[in-house]
């Protein structure tokens, strides 16, 4: 018998095709099932072009054979099976696909899901087998052939015999090493984890004896014993759930796949299923969890959708096909008209990619958008757990998708339990109001307690309560909604006085501008400026910032690392209406100075600003009482 070499340009090319090309060694049995599974999809269409009748694919399974004493996996498949001069041309020349030629030849045949396609696959087997055989009998041929090769000193081929049409790879598995466990893929529960990851779709049942228990037949009911046996069992799922119509399918159908394929306990907010014809083809499933994984705002967490190429998993988690602002999104996308790299593994970044990442994110926003109105509750739901991450998505990248994802924030409002969107907060604005007002604070319930809430809330204003980090900064990038400026009801020139009003300001900023400079130079450089005000009535003073850098603002920058501290332009306002500009008034400079110390604390305190020296507060505090 004649031991021929492998026809290719070197004994190098070999060894790069089993060490190289694939970064788990389990892939093996992805690529042999996916052989298989071209291999009956060839038989099948054959029989289909000649007319016969009565072939049922469930009636062509693939199987999986395991036998430990002899260290052998065994797959088997009813396919079209190869002669002698095929098995020399597809296993004795590396990358030579004889699925891909099929496929080329057949193109227009919509009925044909061959997955083969760089003729490398087969050569995975070498990974983990020390000996790779295969006995095929080729369909209308009376005699078979057995390949045998352990993937370094070429191969043999020579006459055997196999009763029927198809094909038998048996893999005799490497020894274990202290690195390296192959005798894992002889236990039958590993094999159906592995089947159930990457070939749970292949069309054609996929079986192999499974371990079963049951009651000794005699046995006492009261005090049973049990016994296991062997059982032919279908791993596979066969038919996606993506590819059945979706007048098929109950909710309860998509929440049940929901549940086993992400290992949630809980089902999914809504689903997004959809088929596309056109410039690429592909089904999607999609799916807004109910709240948000543990890990999910933190930097271990990873994006991504199943990839799936003709219901073969190509990638668990493909990173390009999903948004950082929509990373919450989980679900599969299948599709046969992406350019995947030789190991199937990784995928090439190509025009196909990029066109359903866009469409997706389109869709995703739309479905979105249309729970928002339709479903509010959920919404509401999804946007405590998610919200936070579209508002990072409007404000990343110097605001480049706030206009995708402006119409989806929601904000607490002031003196209200509704949330608002901004298009309902514009639609419900006062007559003659310019601007959207929002405050920020630890918690609404202490932005309701600002002292520059007065004239807002006299006025009949919304005011949009932020009490997330990122809020305003968002906000800032935002800039206007609708050709509504962002106004920060901090800001010092809010601008809500009348004429006369601003007119009496002036009038006792001259009157009484001894007393502002005196504070002034009491507080330094704590403050930019002291002056009065009109937006107070029953407080005493507030702060205000001049500037980008507002004083929320100051208290998130100044958490980052960095010895460097950001320090708003910060402003006291006073209120001259209150009785304690009486005391201001009378009072000599030294008094006035010490007025000032503890005005401009309480005004921090109310803004949440923790004092730097609480204890000399308390002390003039209490002189001032004396």
């Amino acid at each position: 018998m004649e031991k021929k070499q492998f026809q290719a340009e070197s004994k190098r090319l070999l060894d790069l095709m089993i060490h190289s090309i694939y970064s788990h060694k389990d892939i093996f049995l992805r690529e042999l099932i996916s052989n298989a599974s071209d291999a009956t999809d060839k038989l099948y269409y054959h029989a289909m072009q000649q007319g016969q009748t009565g072939i049922l694919r469930d009636n062509l399974p693939i199987t999986i054979t395991l036998n430990k004493d002899a260290k052998t996996l065994t797959i088997s498949d009813h396919g079209c099976g190869m002669t002698a001069a095929e098995m020399e041309e597809n296993l004795g020349t590396i990358a030579h696909s004889g699925s891909l030629q099929f496929k080329q030849e057949n193109e227009k045949q919509d009925d044909i899901d061959i997955i083969g396609q760089f003729g490398v696959g087969f050569y995975a087997a070498f990974m983990v087998a020390s000996q790779v055989e295969v006995i095929s009998r080729a369909q209308g041929e009376e005699t078979a052939h057995r390949w045998l090769s352990d993937g370094t000193e070429g191969y043999t081929i020579e006459p055997a015999t196999k009763e029927t049409v198809g094909t038998d790879i048996i893999l005799t598995l490497m020894e274990d090493t202290e690195g390296d466990h192959y005798s894992e893929f002889l236990e039958p529960y590993r094999i159906q984890e592995l089947v159930r990851k990457y070939s749970d779709y292949i069309r054609y049942p996929i079986q192999m004896e499974m371990p079963r228990s049951r009651q000794k037949e005699g046995s006492d009911p009261e005090k049973p014993e049990w016994e296991e046996y062997m059982e032919l069992s279908t791993l596979n799922s066969m038919i996606p759930l993506w590819k059945k119509s979706k007048s098929e399918l109950k909710d309860e159908d998509y929440n049940n796949f929901y549940k086993q394929k992400f290992f949630d306990y809980q089902d999914p907010i809504h689903h997004i299923h959809m088929y596309t014809e056109g410039s690429v083809t592909y089904h999607a499933l999609l799916y807004i969890p109910s709240h948000a994984a543990m890990d999910y705002y933190t930097k271990d967490y990873e994006k991504g959708l199943a990839l799936y190429s003709n219901g073969v998993l190509i990638m668990e988690k493909c990173a390009d096909l999903l948004p950082d602002h929509f990373s919450f999104v989980r679900g599969l996308v299948d599709s046969a008209d992406l350019s995947l790299n030789i190991s199937r593994e990784l995928l090439q970044h190509d025009r196909h990619l990029k066109l359903i990442a866009g469409a997706l994110e389109k869709k995703i926003k739309n479905e979105l958008a249309g729970m928002m109105k339709n479903k509010r509750e959920d919404y509401e739901k999804f946007f405590k757990s998610f919200g936070l991450q579209l508002k990072y998505g409007a404000y990343v990248d110097y605001g480049m998708h706030k206009e995708l994802l402006q119409d989806l924030l929601l904000y607490h409002v002031a003196d209200s339990d509704k949330m608002v969107s901004l298009a309902e907060y514009v639609e419900g604005m006062k007559e003659n109001q310019n601007a959207i007002y929002y405050a920020c604070g630890e918690t609404k319930s202490k932005i309701e307690l600002l002292p520059q809430m007065e004239r807002l809330r006299d006025q009949g204003y919304q005011v949009l309560c932020l009490t997330d980090n990122v809020d305003e900064f968002c906000m800032k990038m935002m800039h206007d909604y609708q050709g509504k400026e962002f106004k920060s009801i901090s800001d010092d020139t809010l601008d809500l006085e009348t004429a006369e009003e601003k007119e009496e300001i002036e009038t006792l900023t001259k009157e009484y501008q001894q007393i502002l400079d005196t504070v002034k130079q009491a507080l330094g450089d704590k403050v930019t400026a002291v002056q009065f005000t009109s937006r107070l009535k029953s407080h005493p003073c507030c702060l205000t910032t001049k500037g980008a850098v507002s004083l929320e603002m100051e208290k998130v920058l100044n958490q980052q690392p960095g010895e460097q501290k950001i320090h708003a332009e910060r402003v006291l306002e006073l209120n001259a209406e209150h009785p304690i500009f009486d005391k201001l008034k009378t009072a000599d400079s030294e008094r006035v100075g010490k007025y000032a110390e503890v005005l401009y604390a309480q005004a921090q305190l109310m803004e949440g600003i923790q004092l730097e020296d609480p204890v000399a507060y308390a002390n003039t505090v209490c002189e001032l009482l004396v």
